[in-house]
């Protein structure tokens, strides 16, 4: 019988100890021991090696991902009688890594700031393989996009596009530019994941945007190269990515009466699944009924279709990545409803929490759970898996079915983590963020540092001087 705390959609397992297809690297298995293995090493020999907590990036499952998403573009595409292109998106998770990792796999990137852009470039990436986005680029940031020679710079404002012309003018160039088009189209998904609602700071209407391409084509410094659309992120169905299609055609019509148009890009956002409850639609298919209805939007006017581009991120990076913790202290919690009854909830506190994931805090994301240095045949347990943070909002598995006997010194596994953890990552209650591990065929490689106290207190320069010298 479950808990009556515990939501509908989370069921009782028969086996608390059991992966969830399509949650969990492909990689991850339970060795003969019973401890779970990534990538061909087991989670204490990644422990021993590197600390707790740690996060933990399969390579061989991020390069799968990245391929696969790029064969079924290239395929769709071919089908249609266009080019389809692939930018990965770097806000998911960017490091050198992952930088080589995939480029391997013949995507360009999506940055979105002068780090990330540093970082892919630093990386070994092909400067014409990014596009550079945002809303707010600085004048450093476009002009060091310019100097590397960035294949294009998504405009976000009219008074973007001027500081571009202004900038490219002074060094003698002219700037590759797309349009980001706020489509209006309401993706079904967390509020602040939604970037094509109107009253919001991302882009302009498909009026503003035909005016701005008038100007950006009267610009000698200038050259438009297309236009560029995001709905939203998590996203699980394909309507909304079929309306903004069709919108976007419409707009792309209406440009061709005065000039050419090489590409629209149709985004990223596709949603992946963190527990037993989400259910994605198949990726191959919902890029397939993209193209394909872009496609026949283009054939209703008798236009060609342009090129096509996508900017998948969380589905490349997330399922790759498991975050490792170490429990610290469990607390069975009793609760009282309203009529009286009671139920008890298991708090299972690790060394991160909001830290090393924000997502739950920011977002209320869920995700899963699992024991990773045993297996265990106790009664499956209630528990909510919180970090030591010093907030009541410290919650890094809001609901979970753990063994009842969870207890400190059990290192947990926290799967679907490879996407906007590192990246949202912070120094709260001055914890310093966690190692970053790579693993493939039985080996382990450090990608990133993890910070030690003495790393955080290098940056405070309070302590070289006496206060008030």
């Amino acid at each position: 019988m479950s808990n009556p705390l515990s939501p509908s959609w989370l069921s009782k397992p028969d086996d608390a100890n059991a992966l969830r297809e399509g949650v969990w690297p492909g990689s991850a298995v339970r060795n003969t021991e019973g401890e779970l293995v990534f990538g061909g090493v087991p989670a204490s020999e990644l422990i021993s090696a590197y600390g707790s907590p740690a996060y933990v990036v399969d390579q061989e499952e991020l390069e799968l991902r990245a391929k696969h998403f790029h064969n079924i573009v290239t395929r769709a595409c071919e089908r249609n009688a266009t080019v389809g292109h692939v930018y990965y998106a770097s806000k998911a998770l960017i490091t050198g890594h992952v930088v080589q990792w995939v480029s391997g796999q013949g995507l360009g990137f999506d940055v979105a700031s002068g780090g990330e852009m540093a970082i892919a470039l630093a990386g070994g990436a092909p400067a014409s393989s990014l596009e550079f986005q945002g809303n707010n680029k600085s004048e450093s940031e476009i002009t060091a996009a310019l100097e590397a020679g960035v294949g294009c710079i998504v405009i976000d404002a009219p008074i973007e596009a001027e500081r571009i012309d202004s900038i490219a003018g002074s060094m003698g160039m002219v700037a590759p530019v797309m349009v980001r088009v706020n489509t209006g189209v309401h993706a079904d998904t967390h509020e602040y994941l939604a970037t094509a609602r109107e009253d919001q700071k991302f882009g302009l209407s498909p009026a503003e945007t035909a005016k701005l391409v008038a100007v950006i084509r009267g610009s000698k410094n200038l050259h438009f190269e297309g236009l560029h659309s995001h709905i939203g992120s998590q996203i699980f169905q394909v309507e909304g990515f079929l309306e903004a299609g069709t919108r976007l055609i419409a707009l792309y019509r209406e440009l061709l009466e005065d000039g050419p148009v090489a590409t629209i890009n149709l985004g990223g956002g596709f949603g992946i699944a963190y527990t037993e409850a989400d259910d994605p639609m198949e990726l191959g298919a919902m890029v397939d009924q993209i193209v394909d209805h872009v496609a026949f939007e283009a054939s209703k006017y008798g236009i060609p279709l342009p090129a096509l581009a996508f900017e998948p991120g969380r589905v490349i990076a997330g399922p790759a990545g498991v975050t490792l913790y170490s429990v610290g202290v469990t607390k069975p919690v009793v609760v009282h409803d309203d009529q009286g009854s009671e139920a008890t909830r298991l708090y299972v506190s690790v060394d991160g929490g909001m830290s090393d994931n924000a997502r739950p805090a920011l977002y209320h994301a869920s995700y899963s759970a699992r024991i990773a240095s045993r297996e265990s045949e106790a009664e499956p347990a209630l528990v909510r898996v919180v970090g030591k943070h010093c907030e009541s909002g410290d919650i890094v598995v809001s609901e979970e079915y753990l063994p009842g006997d969870v207890a400190p010194g059990d290192v947990l596994a926290v799967p679907t983590t490879g996407a906007y953890c590192y990246s949202l990552s912070s120094n709260y209650n001055a914890l310093g963020r966690p190692p970053m591990i790579g693993v493939r065929d039985g080996r382990h490689f450090l990608m990133v540092a993890g910070e030690s106290i003495d790393d955080v207190l290098a940056r405070d320069q309070g302590f070289s001087v006496k206060a008030g010298s």
